[in-house]
């Protein structure tokens, strides 16, 4: 059935799928992408980076999907060390793109916006482009550098303007991502569809809660996520020292699960904090683990703080505490309400020290975090689901090959142009 919706009836459509940012099926946007393309009778490969500890063979098939890996050191020193890293990352995806062969679509995942580059060159051989902005990367550029308006920050909006303008159709993330691409990058209402992230159920399932796991405290607290500049566990930490210190509460452990280029400065913040003894971290940890903390949790955090980036991105955490029936703490974000709604008490953006109280708010009444519980995981399963966001993939699909001769993979190259008459 999902074939019908994409394909047109054409069996052995190619798809190939670019990401620089995580390796695949670590990305696990990417991956439910993959996984729903290919039921729908596409053949997928993917190009990615080589991941450190999982996702480490050059080249696999997992699934019915091919996926092309290269080394890729992360960016360090600042944007010197990303221009480093977008150039290797650009050669090594040109290169491993000539050897898949030719596809009907390249669908390219931000950020950088920089991956418009090998899609043209691909799309010059037949192939329609589908750009998938998982990041809006100007903001992006502000929030984690604190440069302003500078060369770079022009640069960036440039690169941005000509993948939209290179595009066929553009996947966007929530509403807030899809008025950009209108306004910003001037696309026709009918170009964009909002495909959103959604955590998948079946690895979101509660387990019993464990209560060693709050190391002898009757609450447990718990942060999931990336620990980049942006991510606000710097202000998810200063506000722990405000509920021990200030409102005097010391019945809490807490959490923080994941991993990321501020990893290290987080924990030595912690210790100067003096939260070592109440403060865990584990770094990534396996899915069972992962579910074990979460059933356990009393209340979990979404420290984003209010920036350009994240007032308007979805926290692919957020959805998660939601799959998993916890009660949510997070600053008053654009996106955060529109995604977790009543499943989430919210701070005035970037207070801290009323992000402490809602904490003690919610460890004090557990009748209130069972009904936000309850919410979150109705909203998951209802307007929430991976599968309305199959379904407006598989439209966009559609829309970048109406009219489109498929690509052979060993045949000669099509222009995808309808024939005069």
């Amino acid at each position: 059935m999902l074939g019908d919706a994409t394909s047109g009836g054409r069996p052995n459509r190619r798809a190939l799928i670019l990401v620089e940012n995580l390796s695949v099926p670590f990305d696990r946007r990417v991956w439910q992408e993959c996984t729903t393309l290919r039921d729908a009778g596409w053949k997928v490969h993917v190009i990615c980076p080589q991941g450190e500890k999982r996702d480490t063979e050059p080249e696999a098939e997992i699934d019915g999907v091919r996926i092309h890996r290269y080394p890729l050191r992360a960016a360090t020193g600042g944007p010197a060390g990303y221009l480093r890293e977008y150039g290797s990352a650009l050669w090594h995806t040109a290169r491993l793109a000539r050897k898949v062969g030719p596809v009907d679509v390249v669908h390219a995942c931000n950020p950088p916006d920089l991956l418009f580059l090998p899609a043209l060159w691909l799309k010059r051989r037949g192939a329609r482009f589908v750009f998938d902005q998982h990041d809006l990367v100007p903001e992006l550029y502000l929030s984690r550098f604190d440069r302003g308006e500078d060369l770079l920050y022009r640069a960036v909006c440039a690169l941005e303007r000509l993948t939209y303008r290179a595009a066929d159709v553009v996947l966007a993330t929530n509403e807030s991502y899809r008025d950009v691409a209108m306004r910003r990058g001037g696309r026709r209402t009918a170009d964009v569809f909002v495909v959103r992230s959604a955590p998948e159920i079946d690895r979101f399932q509660p387990v019993p809660p464990e209560p060693e796991l709050k190391r002898g405290k009757p609450h447990l607290l718990c942060y999931l996520g990336v620990m980049g500049p942006q991510d606000g566990v710097d202000y998810a930490l200063r506000a722990l020292a405000k509920v021990r210190d200030e409102l005097g509460r010391t019945d809490w452990h807490a959490v923080f699960v994941g991993a990321g280029d501020a990893f290290d400065a987080m924990v030595e913040l912690s210790r100067r904090l003096g939260l070592s003894e109440q403060v865990q971290f584990t770094g990534r940890i396996p899915d069972a683990d992962l579910v074990r903390y979460l059933s356990t949790a009393d209340v979990c955090l979404s420290p984003d703080p209010r920036n350009p980036l994240n007032d308007v991105s979805t926290m692919n955490k957020v959805l998660e505490y939601m799959a998993m029936g916890r009660p949510i703490v997070s600053f008053d974000l654009r996106e955060a309400r529109v995604s977790a709604g009543d499943a989430a008490v919210y701070a005035p953006a970037n207070d801290e020290a009323e992000f402490a109280k809602l904490i003690t708010v919610l460890l004090d009444d557990p009748e209130k975090r069972a009904r936000m519980g309850k919410i979150g995981q109705e909203r998951i399963s209802g307007q929430l689901s991976w599968r309305n966001s199959q379904r407006s993939l598989l439209a966009a699909y559609a829309a970048a090959c109406r009219d489109h001769t498929p690509v052979s993979a060993g045949g000669p190259v099509r222009t995808g142009r309808r024939p005069r008459s």
